[in-house]
């Protein structure tokens, strides 16, 4: 893998308040040099301006170059948010996975799509997995050196021919040296199974659980928890994948095989070290398990136990601000995933306990990716207006956020769909205003916020769409 070259940081804020506002740096300044070392990354930046005295290197934004000192307190930050963590460029994946989520897409979307990230930086800083396999020794050190711990890792099978048949990729093979070397240096991943049916679950799945439970032993075990996840397929999947999708027995049979698991972890370590994400659950039509089930919700990432959390956090903010009644009186539709449907039922029916307000559930399957069931975050904006142009959805659309992904402009009303239609398309073309909501206490907001009536009704889907107060 080449060396990357390294640009100046690009300044997107400047944090009110912050040493950096006092100085004078503005948006669109670029950092180039701390202390004469030209940062790679966000994890640089903050290593090198923990020191009390600073030499930087700015570009101001008409391209002049100034060179500034500063005083501060250790560990003081400077009040800087950049356009992006990685300065030199973002590591690319060097596997050919066939369930891998970024292959599954059409062609022809905007190119921030299909980057496939393998970054242990983004790993580090923001918990996207990688596969360890694109990594040169000095990038190894260099893990060593920050300590930068936990890291998050996509195992998915631990026997060198099963994980290197899943990766294509011989280098895949070398997943249990580099285990060992997170325990010789006292460094911990979080580790992620993707069961592909007929390639890596069965006995392939016990020898990969209990591979990672050997590495789960110590102070600073280095596999801290393992998370199994169901495949995800797509009709845009390629040819001859050898993939097939998870069906509902076998999705029970990994249930009865991990829980078994869980049990026996829980003797040996007094914790269940291997979680099952929620899909599976929703898959084989059973329960997601009860709050205390999921511990400290290490692979809440992975969509383990996020169902819960968000009945948890739904019922504090019930009671912080549901009110008995809303006026004037509203109708509204909530769109999610189907896989959701039965699981967000109470909410939909606690919320209708309000007078003046109604709530329509609407669960949509994808038709974009060809998926019977679907969790929210994979709807699209073709899915929305497929699924709801015939429906009456009375004053206002409720729209969790986790569908959408910022533009390339920048411009909230060009907030996009994975499949590149705007919310503003989609208000104009349902006739309806749209409410991004992005947490349970905006849900209710959303819901039973102050808007006097007349509002409500001129609002003006063509504008994009509103947030509550």
């Amino acid at each position: 893998m080449a060396a990357l070259a390294i640009r100046p940081a690009c300044i997107t804020r400047v944090l009110p308040g912050s040493i950096a506002e006092e100085i004078g740096f503005e948006t669109g300044d670029a950092l180039v040099a701390i202390n004469g070392q030209k940062p790679r990354d966000l994890i640089d930046y903050r290593f090198l301006c923990a020191d009390e005295d600073l030499a930087l290197e700015v570009l101001d934004r008409r391209g002049k170059t100034h060179h500034i000192d500063i005083e501060k307190d250790i560990d003081d930050d400077l009040g800087l948010e950049f356009e992006t963590a990685l300065f030199d460029g973002l590591m690319q994946c060097n596997n050919a996975c066939p369930f891998c989520f970024i292959d599954q897409q059409p062609p022809g979307k905007r190119g921030t799509l299909y980057l496939k990230d393998d970054d242990y930086r983004l790993s580090f800083l923001y918990g996207s997995y990688l596969t360890l396999t694109n990594l040169l020794p000095q990038e190894w050190d260099r893990i060593a050196q920050l300590r930068l711990s936990p890291l998050y890792v996509s195992v998915h099978a631990t026997e060198p021919e099963v994980r290197s048949r899943l990766l294509k990729n011989p280098r895949a093979g070398q997943i249990r040296d580099q285990l060992a070397w997170f325990q010789d240096q006292r460094l911990q991943i979080h580790a992620q199974v993707v069961v592909c049916p007929g390639i890596n679950d069965g006995d392939h799945l016990e020898t990969t659980l209990r591979d990672l439970a050997q590495f789960h032993a110590g102070d600073t075990p280095a596999v801290a928890s393992a998370a199994v996840v169901p495949v995800g397929l797509t009709r845009f999947r390629p040819d001859q994948d050898e993939l097939t999708p998870v069906t509902q027995p076998q999705a029970q049979q990994v249930i009865a095989q991990v829980q078994s698991f869980q049990s026996e972890f829980q003797q040996s370590f007094g914790t269940n070290f291997v979680w099952l994400a929620d899909e599976w659950f929703l898959i084989a039509k059973q329960q997601v398990p009860n709050e205390s089930h999921y511990e400290d919700y290490p692979q809440l990432g992975n969509g383990v136990g996020s169902i819960r959390q968000f009945l948890k956090a739904f019922e504090q903010s019930a009671e912080n601000y549901l009110p008995e009644s809303v006026s004037p009186p509203r109708s509204l539709t909530w769109v999610v995933g189907n896989a959701v449907e039965h699981a967000f039922q109470p909410i939909v029916d606690r919320l209708n306990q309000v007078q003046g307000l109604t709530v329509h559930l609407a669960a949509l399957s994808s038709d974009y990716w060809g998926r019977d069931m679907t969790v929210t975050g994979l709807l699209t904006g073709h899915d929305l207006l497929l699924g709801l142009q015939h429906r009456d959805l009375g004053d206002a659309l409720l729209l969790p956020t986790v569908m959408l992904k910022p533009s390339d402009s920048g411009d909230p009303q060009d907030t996009l769909f994975l499949d590149d239609v705007s919310v503003a398309t989609i208000s104009q073309q349902l006739s309806c205003p749209v409410l991004p909501v992005d947490d349970t206490d905006a849900l209710i907001k959303a819901c039973c916020g102050d808007l006097p009536a007349h509002q409500l009704a001129n609002l003006q889907p063509a504008a994009g769409y509103w947030a509550p107060s």
